[in-house]
């Protein structure tokens, strides 16, 4: 008979056991997974820069990943252009979707239960941008009416989407959120940073509690399953560090509270709904038992060792496959090998866009 409940607990509830005596590649905090994808479950994608590699890894492996959005045939021909343009990026052309306030208003718009008070803006060349896509179009478009029916074609297949998916994939990325003060309409990056302008008197910031988290995440699966009864959700904490701050503090301490929000939100919506499960990828990248080895030098874009390890246990628990381990990374191995990783796990990253454009700024000041 157990003296107590510990006892009786299976090897991994120890850390001894499953964290400090494995070596850091064999960790496995997925242990099982309620849910599984089979090869024609359509798989869509969505959120912050992190759920690209899920794609990518789907795609490569022979699962459906679902593109409704794909490019044209022409643009196809040239894959370095279709890339260029955003396509397959995630499931349909949003560009990231860093919070749960933008993806909730996504379907709104897309379903037409919102008309939202922003329409366009200009860059610093005069062309147009989405304010909701603004790194969608590389150069912009040269019309406003070429965006607005770029606009209406997007959201009908974000319709499309939401419609015909079988698992849905979302990565919450921030807290941190730039908003217009009229309608609340939530905005993926800060105006004037990729075009438009910022005036404090149009435009807001808040950063999100884990109890708005919750609620925007639970109105929207309260609209998915409208449109789709059948959707399987999974959710997924992006690692990747915030690249900034609008608050005034160290960004370090923004970080930890902006994904510690997100991680205690997503666990509860997973006891609330029967339909969404959690996976751990921002454990398996930020926990101690690697040694820091899942982060470039700049420590915050992740390795493609991470990403392996992130996926490789995904497709094993959610999927049934098999992976290949990534190589380890040593201090031994030429630079050339550790740019080829990182050039391996480029991904798009509209949040990249405000350090870029402070960068740009510092290095043509006169006292730069």
């Amino acid at each position: 008979m157990a003296k107590h409940p510990y006892q009786a607990l299976p090897q991994f509830t120890r850390w001894s056991k499953s964290v400090a005596a494995l070596p850091y590649p064999e960790v496995d905090p997925v242990v099982s997974f309620p849910m599984q994808i089979g090869l024609s479950d359509r798989v869509a994608t969505a959120g912050s820069c992190f759920a690209q590699h899920i794609a990518r890894y789907l795609s490569q492996s022979g699962f459906n990943y679902f593109v409704p959005e794909a490019a044209h045939e022409l643009i196809n021909a040239v894959p370095e252009m279709a890339k260029r343009y955003n396509y397959g990026t995630f499931s349909a052309r949003y560009g990231n979707i860093y919070t749960s306030r933008q993806l909730v208003q996504l379907f709104k718009r897309a379903h037409g239960g919102f008309e939202s008070v922003e329409d366009a803006w200009r860059n610093q060349d005069g062309a147009w941008v989405d304010p909701f896509r603004p790194a969608i179009q590389p150069s912009g478009f040269a019309t406003l009416d070429e965006l607005r029916a770029d606009r209406e074609n997007h959201l009908a297949f974000v319709r499309q989407m939401f419609a015909e998916l079988d698992v849905f994939v979302f990565t919450l990325g921030l807290t941190e959120l730039w908003y217009n003060k009229a309608d609340g309409t939530a905005l993926p990056v800060c105006p004037g940073v990729s075009g438009g302008e910022f005036d404090d008197s149009i435009y807001g910031f808040t950063n999100l509690t884990a109890n708005e988290v919750i609620a925007d995440m639970t109105e929207f699966f309260e609209l998915l399953k409208k449109v789709n009864s059948r959707a399987k959700v999974i959710l997924t904490v992006s690692p990747v560090p915030l690249a900034a701050t609008a608050l005034n503090r160290h960004v370090l301490v923004s970080t930890t509270y902006s994904k510690s929000v997100l991680r205690v939100a997503a666990e509860h919506l997973c006891q609330d709904f029967d339909q969404v499960n959690y996976y751990p990828s921002y454990e398996i990248i930020t926990g101690n038992f690697n040694r820091g080895r899942y982060y470039d030098e700049t420590l915050r874009d992740v390795t493609e060792e991470g990403v392996s390890h992130v996926m490789r246990l995904f497709m094993r628990h959610v999927t049934g496959a098999e992976l290949d381990a990534a190589p380890v990374v040593t201090q031994q191995q030429p630079s050339d090998f550790l740019a080829r990783m990182n050039d391996v796990v480029h991904v798009a990253c509209e949040e990249a866009l405000i350090e870029a454009s402070l960068e740009e700024e510092e290095s043509s000041s006169p006292s730069a």
